[in-house]
């Protein structure tokens, strides 16, 4: 039996599989795709995340992997007013001046050859089909490989670690769904055609990414100050971030209103021409800009936080737990942190002599306590301030202009907001 099996290698969930094997548990880390691999996101690791590598044992790699160190990250109202950030804002001492823009690809295998290195059993290319779930427990799950064999890998605790996809969570739901279905009194047999996912709203934003290469974009020295800025435009309805990575490319990540994307026909270029570049900033930069990998994209159902502990025996963590608003920057931060925490409740539990028992669900309770516990005071401050910050960033333009005027006079109230977006 395994401590934990995590399903899901990204950032939180492997980090959180490192931590354990470091403190001398059994983990399963199971991936459905195969390394490297895109990923929609941002890919801007702020300076706070190398304090987190350090402790995992990747600084060195990181910072060996050829990404583009990022000074300061510039907001571009959609006129294209504009105020600065500077990337060592965001650290503290003893961390980088400077944030580092490097692919999921990039990032995700690097600490994937961790997890392999300090013992983690790591199976890529390898789904969670269903959860092994006895009396209201979660023991867990089963796993199909590549060879489409399917085996159970029973844990003490099972972690999902899939993302906004929220795998295990929604199929927990719909195993519960099946089964109050069989209860006279419940909901699903007075509404037998209801789908247990139908409670959830329907997205309303879309997001997209791609690497591009960028020309000339007006300013001097172009070639060699560009790589060293991150840019985020705000226009109607979304807004988008631009930051250098490897290899002399730019990460696109933008995010727009479901409605216009439709209007549009789903294209993802025709999306960032007109309406991204709304944005005279972003209109300036991206006109001449050349498109060297496939658009990804998903839909944005919500954002803040999600079930932490839906069961006894399941956990989240990452953006299965909460979902932060992509352009604080505090997105993978906020993934290293969870996976430490995970880790580090999880850790504590499994040395109690009442964490052997499997049937005990006081001990669970407890475990359950110590983590949202933990959780909470870890991100609920950051994530009132996103959420706050979320609204601002939707406001008419207007507003966002006279907003980012406001700010631009004042470092200390941009260094404040800055910092509040990491607040404990």
């Amino acid at each position: 039996m395994y401590d934990a099996a995590i399903i899901g290698a990204g950032p939180a969930g492997t980090s959180a599989a490192i931590h354990l094997a470091l403190r001398g548990r059994r983990v399963l880390l199971a991936e459905a795709k195969s390394f490297p691999r895109a990923k929609l996101c941002g890919e801007f690791i702020t300076p706070e995340c190398f304090t987190h590598f350090r402790q995992l044992g990747v600084e060195t790699a990181m910072m060996n992997a050829g990404g583009t160190h990022v000074t300061e990250t510039n907001f571009f109202a959609a006129s294209g007013a504009q105020v600065s950030v500077p990337s060592v804002w965001f650290g503290s001492e003893g961390t980088q001046s400077f944030a580092l823009g490097l692919s999921r690809a990039e990032m995700d295998t690097r600490l994937l050859a961790r997890a392999r290195e300090v013992g983690v059993e790591v199976r890529e290319e390898t789904q969670a089909v269903n959860l092994l779930y006895e009396n209201r427990f979660v023991r867990g799950v089963i796993l199909r490989g590549k060879d489409k064999r399917e085996a159970a890998a029973h844990a003490r605790v099972t972690v999902d670690a899939t993302g906004r996809g929220r795998v295990l969570v929604r199929r927990l739901e719909a195993i519960n769904a099946t089964q109050e279905s069989t209860m006279p009194d419940a909901e699903t047999t007075r509404n037998p055609h209801r789908n247990p996912s139908s409670s959830r709203s329907r997205a309303g934003l879309v997001a997209f990414k791609t690497h591009l290469v960028v020309g000339h974009d007006g300013r001097e020295n172009d070639d060699e100050q560009y790589g060293e800025q991150c840019e985020i435009y705000f226009y109607k309805g979304g807004y988008g971030g631009l930051n250098g990575v490897e290899g002399g490319v730019r990460n696109l990540c933008f995010i727009v209103r479901a409605e216009d994307v439709k209007a549009r026909d789903g294209n993802a270029a025709r999306v960032m021409r007109e309406v991204v570049c709304g944005n005279r900033r972003a209109r300036q930069v991206l006109d001449k800009a050349e498109v060297v990998a496939p658009w990804l994209c998903v839909a944005l159902e919500s954002f803040g936080r999600n079930k932490i502990a839906p069961a006894p025996g399941l956990l989240a963590v990452g953006d299965a737990a909460a979902f932060i608003d992509p352009f604080t920057g505090s997105g993978m931060l906020m993934a290293l942190d969870g996976g430490a925490t995970l880790a580090r409740t999880l850790s504590l539990w499994l040395e109690r002599e009442d964490a052997r028992n499997d049937a005990n669900i006081e001990s669970w309770r407890r475990l359950a306590f110590d983590y949202e516990a933990s959780y909470e005071a870890k991100f609920a401050g950051r994530l009132r301030v996103c959420a706050w910050l979320r609204r601002a960033a939707f406001a008419p333009a207007p507003v966002i202009e006279v907003a980012t005027r406001m700010l631009g006079v004042s470092a200390s109230a941009r260094r404040i907001t800055a910092r509040a977006t990491r607040k404990e």
